[in-house]
């Protein structure tokens, strides 16, 4: 059952990136992963390394690809740390911040590629990315959190 369930965590993240693709700053794969991993706990990180995989699968291997094999996993762990956490204000700021530092965490491959400067200049120049993925998060989570979290606790008690 938990490698349908992964499955099925895999497909719902790669199609919920594909149909926001085109809208900056709009992303459910944050807001996914943190639910998922509140509602199904370390099996999450599977799922997150999976969606890499399949990124690549897509999208072809680049530098990128470095960054998200770190990202996704430390989302996964960091909302393991807070999951006793139950304030929709608590995971809307979160996912926000998330989505802000975004771009920092994205540049530390560039500060092994071409040091410190290289790095902070890729961070400084995304910034208005990392605006509107906070934005982003914030409102998907504040209007989502809800009704996903009620839908996937049904989901946890019917299987």
């Amino acid at each position: 059952m938990k490698i349908a369930r992964v499955g099925l965590m895999i497909a719902s993240l790669e199609a919920a990136k594909q149909a926001l693709g085109s809208v900056p700053g709009a992303e459910l794969v944050t807001l996914l992963l943190i639910l998922y991993t509140l509602s199904w706990g370390w099996s999450v990180l599977y799922a997150a390394i999976a969606f890499v995989l399949v990124e690549c699968m897509i999208w072809g291997l680049g530098i990128w690809v470095i960054m998200y094999l770190y990202i996704w996993p430390l989302l996964v762990v960091l909302t393991m740390a807070f999951r006793r956490q139950k304030s929709v204000f608590f995971w809307t700021i979160f996912s926000g911040m998330y989505g802000l530092f975004f771009g920092a965490l994205c540049s530390i491959p560039y500060f092994f590629i071409g040091g410190w400067q290289t790095a902070f200049a890729w961070w400084i120049a995304g910034i208005p990315h990392d605006l509107a993925h906070c934005v982003g998060n914030i409102i998907l989570m504040a209007l989502l959190y809800v009704p996903l979290t009620r839908a996937f606790a049904r989901l946890r008690h019917s299987v």
